[in-house]
């Protein structure tokens, strides 16, 4: 059987399946099955495809039809131009994501502070970025703070990235000109309508934080300011209807000029403030 073949029949069962983007997903999976980039699989479509590359295919097939996500199958997700190393530990860096980085790229810092890194795309994004810059990240996860640390070290920066095990800012010492987040914002009667691929194989501990999802900003209002530095930024990722809920936590912490900015979908995705100088 040619590898076109195996892609159509692909195609096939995953549609029947009911799966969106099953061109997509068995692009991904048959190139992950021959060991070669996305954008390069179509150039073997012609070629026999190799038993032990069918085989890691009926696999990562097996594994969608039960809707792992894809990322988790292939073990890589692409976020702001770069490969990250994901697992069932780690949220899936999604592409709303990078409308955060947008944000934190838009004005220097110095020194980062993430909290909840999960993978570390996040932190590792903003100090691949920015050459100059030194960053902390801190998670409750010691398997994500694993998976992250190995990002840093594929990305060579492991030197500029330290990773701490802990919850928001309690191992965290010292003061940051730019504080971000994406952290467990979905609230508890939210979660049984979210999608297999999320609600059955993404870790539950990034998704929610119970009650109403904005636990995660109490804590972080709450705590920020004692790492902000004068004039520093605060931002965090939100569900799209937490915006206002969200300003207005910032805003009765003594943040200043809170702003609701939102994705390339045009859902609000993005609390911002600055510390007050």
């Amino acid at each position: 059987m040619t590898a076109a073949q195996s892609y159509r029949e692909a195609v096939s069962r995953l549609t029947a399946a009911g799966l969106p983007d099953a061109a997509r997903d068995a692009r991904l999976l048959l190139a992950h099955a021959l060991g070669t980039a996305p954008d390069r699989v179509m150039l073997a479509l012609h070629d026999p495809l190799p038993e032990a590359a069918a085989m890691v295919l009926e696999q990562a097939l097996t594994a969608r039809l039960a809707r792992q996500p894809v990322s988790q199958i292939t073990g890589r997700r692409q976020f702001w131009g770069r490969s990250f190393r994901v697992t069932r530990d780690v949220l899936d860096p999604r592409p709303e994501t990078e409308t955060l980085v947008a944000e934190a790229l838009s004005a220097p810092f110095a020194r980062v502070l993430d909290l909840g890194t999960g993978s570390g795309a996040i932190l590792l994004t903003l100090l691949a970025e920015r050459p100059e810059a030194t960053g902390v990240a801190t998670d409750l996860s010691d398997a994500a703070l694993e998976v992250a640390q190995g990002n840093a070290a594929t990305l060579g920066l492991t030197g500029r990235a330290t990773f701490l095990h802990g919850n928001w800012f309690a191992p965290v010492t010292g003061r940051f000109d730019l504080i971000v987040s994406n952290p467990p914002y979905i609230a508890a009667d939210e979660m049984a309508g979210l999608s297999p691929e999320v609600r059955d194989w993404e870790p539950h501990l990034a998704l929610t934080p119970g009650g109403d999802g904005l636990d995660a900003y109490r804590a972080i209002a709450a705590g920020a300011g004692a790492h902000l530095a004068p004039g520093g930024r605060l931002m965090v990722e939100i569900g799209p209807t937490q915006g206002p809920a969200v300003a207005g936590l910032f805003v009765a912490g003594g943040y200043e000029n809170p702003r609701i900015l939102p994705d390339l979908d045009g859902r609000d995705r993005i609390v911002a403030a600055i510390a007050a100088t």
